[in-house]
């Protein structure tokens, strides 16, 4: 058999000074999206990828139906109550997409059928629905549509009495969408030419959308423009965001003619709100890194005028909070594991969930009801199905409404979950939450796959994984490396983990995969890991600095041209995300980002097999720097190990948008790292 000829992306120099230094860059061309020759060779190189994975062809085929055998695939969720409707989605066989559903007065009344995606979905390469609002009075559906991936919607409304979508569609619209009480006022985010959702306008049903009105303008470049509304139903809000800072500001939903201030923004202080008749709680990091809770009257809410509600504790790190009616629910975390506390709205009474495994993660809501004693979330463990819990706020009843079911089978039993530490440099102890297979072996010959993210302080939590069975049925060892830059530990957790601190998250991860093998769970030959957006920045750059240490990298929308990318401002995410990775244009943070940024640290050494994916409409991570890295690789590295690059070409960051499509590629992911580490 013939070996495949990789592809070469032709070199063009560019070049650029900054801070006195001349900065080279071969592939700076594949940044011309409508260039001929770009497209060309992104063609070429999934070519190629189709070629040296044909040999695993039965293999994937193998994957897809035990992937797809896992799905329930006609199935209902557990319906969500709002006044007398019950709101839920069902998905039936064969169907890529869900169909939005609901039932009125009671769960045994006649379906009525809100929306089929499969039927928006038809003739599309690609379709995601972005927001979903029902009017307060349950007969308009506002809902946004995106086709291409690229994130940018199209927000309709649909009379639901007569099935007619109404003619006001609205264009370059980001996920807030929000109904004022009237039933006839909708407020949205629209976005600026970086992908920046900046200004917030109001549109009345049955006027030309060209003409609504601007309610806010946020010209700082550092801050996006999100769109919430309280469960009370009483606010709508609007909340400004940076990095490391926030301000909200609220409108009464029953006469949204103004938006108010709940408190002026400050360098640093961060803070998000609900509402609880008069008065509302606040979340705040203000003199509390780990976040604590305070309460504000509604008739005049700043800062001075709050009071604490829950004191700052430094080993509590508060996540977010929920008001009902009779109850205040604080989401926190301690340790390392989720907590969920309950009270009255005077602070008595207060109850902690009590979760049966002593690893695990929980999901809150939905819960869309102001006058409830029942809180809903989703919960789940590295070997434990996801189930959706109605919990009694009042008496503590645990009530399991459903769980996901896996029609080809599974036995918990068969399998052990732990969480385990690892050593970095510094002498921090990294958790490491893992699952295999009771009779693993811990002699080092067992395959694993190691993943992490660490950034943006998004908890990585261990979650049970239907496409997981197919590696862990294969001896395999999954872990999560729970690596600073996320929140798993807190804020400081997340702080130590960016900026002119992000090696941390490097090292984190190398520490974790090192204490894997020295503990006998696999071995450098046979360890696979994987990372996505900036995960995949963490894959390219621990592949840079131990590259002995692992055989396959999957590098899923990798953001790997970190200096390039945070030194063009009109790309989108590059002026908010100074505050995450640092400014370029200043001297010590390019110096720093230089010394990590996977593309510019590509160097004549030997690599692992390497998988990266890009998605061409991709918005947050363009294709190009997958495409960049992989083309500089093939250039230095010295080594005959795989490497290939996948670019959906119909999809954004996301990947494929239907259900099955997706899982296609995720056989081809797996198949991957079966072939590279020979367990086929």
């Amino acid at each position: 058999m013939t070996t495949p000829t990789p592809p070469r992306a032709a070199t063009k120099r560019h070049e650029s000074t900054v801070h006195g230094r001349t900065l080279v860059d071969d592939y700076f061309w594949l940044r011309e999206r409508d260039n001929p020759e770009v497209l060309s060779y992104l063609e070429a190189e999934n070519a190629y990828a189709a070629e040296v994975m044909a040999d695993t062809a039965e293999l994937q085929q193998q994957l897809y139906r035990e992937l797809r055998g896992r799905i329930k695939e006609d199935d209902d969720s557990v319906p969500v109550r709002r006044d007398d409707y019950f709101y839920y989605t069902r998905t039936v066989e064969g169907g890529q997409y869900p169909l939005y559903c609901r039932k009125h007065g009671s769960l045994d009344a006649p379906e009525e059928l809100l929306l089929d995606q499969n039927a928006l979905a038809a003739g599309q390469p690609y379709c995601r629905i972005g927001a979903f609002k029902v009017s307060p009075n349950h007969q308009l559906l506002a809902y946004s549509l995106d086709t291409s991936g690229a994130e940018n919607y199209t927000i309709y409304v649909k009379d639901l009495a007569s099935g007619e979508l109404l003619a006001d569609a609205i264009p370059n619209t980001y996920y807030g969408v929000e109904w004022a009480n009237d039933n006839q006022t909708l407020f949205y985010n629209v976005l600026d030419a970086a992908m920046r959702p900046y200004k917030l306008l109001r549109h009345t049903l049955g006027s030309d959308p060209s003409a609504d009105a601007l309610v806010y303008h946020e010209a700082d470049e550092a801050f996006f423009l999100w769109l919430g509304r309280t469960r009370s139903q009483r606010y709508i809000v609007m909340t400004l965001t940076s990095e490391s800072t926030s301000e909200i500001h609220v409108a009464d939903a029953n006469n949204p003619s103004e938006f108010r201030v709940i408190e002026p923004r400050q360098p640093g202080h961060e803070y998000h709100i609900e509402h609880h008749d008069e008065r509302f709680f606040i979340v705040s990091n203000a003199e509390a890194q780990n976040f604590r809770v305070l309460t504000a009257p509604v008739s005049d809410p700043r800062q001075a005028n709050w009071s604490v509600w829950l004191e700052h504790r430094p080993a509590v790190y508060v996540d977010d909070i929920d008001a009902f009616r009779d109850f205040i629910v604080v989401y926190e975390r301690e340790q390392g594991l989720q907590h969920i506390r309950i009270c009255r709205p005077d602070g008595a009474l207060v109850r902690y969930v009590a979760f049966p495994e002593p690893v695990y993660t929980f999901e809150a809501g939905p819960n869309a009801e102001w006058n409830s004693s029942t809180l809903r979330f989703t919960y789940t463990s590295l070997i434990t199905p996801s189930s959706v819990v109605d919990y009694g706020m009042d008496d503590g009843s645990w009530s399991v409404r459903k769980q996901q079911e896996i029609p080809s089978g599974y036995n918990p039993a068969l399998y052990q979950s732990e969480r385990i530490f690892a050593s970095a440099p510094d002498g921090t102890q990294v958790p490491i939450s893992l699952v295999y297979r009771r009779d693993l072996p811990r002699d080092g010959s067992s395959p694993a796959l190691l993943v992490g993210y660490g950034s943006y302080g998004f908890s990585f939590d261990p979650a049970f994984s239907t496409n997981a069975q197919s590696l862990l049925e294969r001896g395999f060892v999954y872990a999560i490396a729970h690596i600073r830059g996320g929140s798993e530990l807190g804020r400081e957790w997340y702080d130590n983990g960016k900026l002119m601190h992000k090696q941390n998250t490097f090292s984190d991860f190398i520490a974790s995969a090192e204490h894997l093998i020295k503990e006998g769970y696999t071995s450098s030959e046979r360890l696979a890991i994987l990372g996505g957006s900036a995960g995949g920045l963490l894959m390219g750059a621990v592949t840079n600095q131990r590259p002995d240490l692992f055989k396959a990298v999957v590098a899923k929308v990798p953001f790997v041209d970190v200096i390039n990318t945070m030194l063009d401002p009109t790309l989108p995410l590059t002026v908010i995300e100074y505050e995450q990775w640092g400014n370029p244009n200043e001297p010590a943070a390019f110096e720093y980002i230089r010394a990590y940024s996977p593309y510019d640290n590509v160097a004549a050494q030997d690599y692992p097999n390497i998988l990266a994916t890009a998605g061409l409409n991709d918005p947050r991570v363009s294709y190009w720097e997958p495409a960049k890295w992989v083309a500089k690789l093939r250039t230095l590295k010295t080594d005959d190990n795989l490497l290939l690059l996948k670019t959906n070409t119909a999809a954004g960051h996301g990947g494929a948008s239907g259900r099955f499509d997706y899982l296609e590629e995720i056989a081809f992911e797996y198949a991957f790292i079966l072939k590279t580490l020979g367990v086929i």
